[in-house]
């Protein structure tokens, strides 16, 4: 049984244990300890206060990752309150949508991002008061109300007198894509975070020393273990600014540079790192722990990276924002130079459950591939304002609540889960059903492919054409005629793409990933 009911507990622990350690080095290059960040935090928790924010209200937070950023996470979690957190490099009407759906009652933002504010949001929406980092401040006297963060010098320094959350309270709201085409707000309590803290904490061991890398930006849910597993342990964050994390060629010199122990991150990036990063001339013996997740790993490049890095040890974490981490695997030491398909995403962790459900709607036989679906602690509470969707998200089985993951799996003959695709990137053509990753893992055999993607386009008359958008590495020549007969070597004729497009660099979405949605649009299908 954890110590920390709540994640200000960890910052408020460290800062009082050992003020004097590095708690947060920003992409400046500047360095707060716990003493320092936990003050700074504290300021911000009384700014809040004095604009009417209290427990339960909704701090939204549009800012480029930095000590501000997380003095401002944290300040809102002293009151209470529940911090949402948003891609600055977003459109403004999108985050409008997102402070105005869960009634923002303040933020702090970067003064590039006042167009946010310009106009009202749904409803007329407009938050009490906005702290801006930055200049300009703008200037009005309707809401909401400017204040330039100068204003946060005057705030006392001590922790504030509010009323503590419980576990069973909301800590922050992440916003993920939607069906409908406008996102949907993910619900986490405190206890949800916590839990999946604890799981890490048991796992990945760490201690004082370690030094931890932020590289996914606050949005994504990856930046929960970055965010609070250091805090909880006292060891030091490095916050990782959205420009050097897309610069492959500069991440080995950083992980060298900061003898960085812990890194965690989508695998694209990783995998762009073996490519470009000539991690072959740096020192990363400091690593001990690379955890990557949120897409397949073509094992080429974990191969790559697996002896490039032998001293350290390396999971597969598994989970979808809803539930964060719920299943892990350890890659091991060796991979066979004969292993094409990817590692599973492995057992399930301890402080959730795991069911697999079949096209009945009932558990499928031992061994049978269905929906995986998790019950326990870092299950989500819901999806903000919307009874139907979080309803349609969860069955219950056995008296346990559960939350249907989408994604297909099977457990293979040592109990580990294989990921076999999603329902939505399943496609159906001549009769035969088609994952598209399994296209994708083809298109990776390739020595000349450096990023690949499978899309399905239909067309007036219901009929579905296969396309695949490649890019290619530095001094590779890719050919329609070539790709085609590489597909007829390691495809069935069904699954064998009807085009090929050939771009300089893939779309990504603003946490790495392929921005299929893109792609689609580009194709004219969508």
């Amino acid at each position: 049984m954890s110590a920390f009911t709540t994640l200000a507990d960890y910052l408020e622990h460290s800062a009082e244990r050992a003020p004097d350690r590095p708690a947060l080095v920003d992409p400046s290059g500047r360095t707060l300890t716990y003493r320092e960040l936990d003050e700074a935090a504290n300021r911000v928790a009384h700014w809040l206060a004095a604009c009417g924010v209290g427990k339960g209200d909704r701090v939204g937070l549009c800012l480029p990752k930095s000590a501000e950023s997380v003095a401002g996470i944290y300040g809102a979690l002293k009151l209470g309150a529940v911090y949402v957190p948003v891609d600055y490099t977003a459109p403004a009407e999108r985050n409008r949508f997102i402070f105005s759906d869960c009634q923002v009652k303040a933020a702090i933002i970067d003064a590039r991002c006042a167009a946010v504010f310009d106009a009202p949001g749904e409803g007329g929406h407009q938050p009490d008061a906005v702290l801006v980092c930055g200049e300009p401040v703008p200037e009005t006297l309707a809401k909401p109300r400017w204040h330039g963060a100068g204003e946060l010098k005057e705030q006392p320094a001590s922790r504030p007198k509010a009323d503590r959350p419980h576990s069973d309270d909301l800590a922050y709201i992440l916003y993920t894509s939607g069906s409908t085409g406008l996102p949907k707000g993910v619900m986490l309590s405190q206890e949800n975070a916590t839990s999946y803290v604890d799981w890490c904490s048991e796992v990945f061991a760490p201690t004082p020393d370690d030094r931890f890398t932020s590289h996914a930006p606050f949005h994504f849910d990856l930046s929960i273990l970055d965010l609070y597993v250091p805090a909880k342990h006292g060891a030091a964050l490095y916050l990782i600014s959205e420009e050097l994390g897309k610069t492959a060629a500069s991440l080995g010199p950083f992980i060298d540079e900061h003898r960085i122990t812990c890194w965690y991150s989508v695998p694209s990036i990783l995998a762009l790192m073996t490519q470009y990063g000539k991690l072959e001339e740096t020192d990363a013996s400091s690593l001990r722990i690379v955890n990557f997740a949120g897409e397949v790993f073509p094992i080429k490049y974990l191969r790559r990276l697996r002896d490039l890095w032998p001293h350290a040890d390396f999971y597969n974490l598994y989970g979808p924002t809803e539930t964060n981490v719920c299943t892990y695997y350890k890659i091991p030491a060796t991979i066979p130079p004969d292993r094409q398909e990817p590692y599973p995403i492995g057992k399930i962790c301890s402080h959730c459950e795991a069911l697999i459900i079949g096209d009945d709607g009932k558990p499928v036989a031992d061994g049978g591939e269905g929906l995986l679906c998790i019950a326990g602690t870092p299950v989500l509470q819901g999806y903000w304002g919307d009874e139907q969707r979080t309803d349609g998200a969860f069955m219950t089985h056995g008296g346990r609540r559960y939350y249907n993951t989408g994604d297909v799996v099977r457990p293979d003959e040592n109990g580990d889960f294989v990921f076999l695709g999603r329902k939505d990137r399943m496609v159906k053509r001549h009769g035969y059903r088609i994952e598209l990753g399994e296209i994708e893992a083809a298109m990776y055999k390739h020595p000349g492919v450096a990023e690949a993607a499978a899309i399905a386009l239909l067309d007036g008359a219901g009929v579905v054409t296969l396309r695949a958008v490649l890019s290619a590495k530095d001094g590779a020549k890719l050919g329609a005629i070539a790709m085609k007969q590489h597909s007829a070597a390691h495809l069935p004729s069904y699954m064998i793409p009807d085009t090929f497009t050939f771009l300089d660099a893939l779309p990504q979405t603003s946490t790495g990933k392929i921005d299929y949605q893109a792609l689609i649009r580009q194709a004219g299908g969508g």
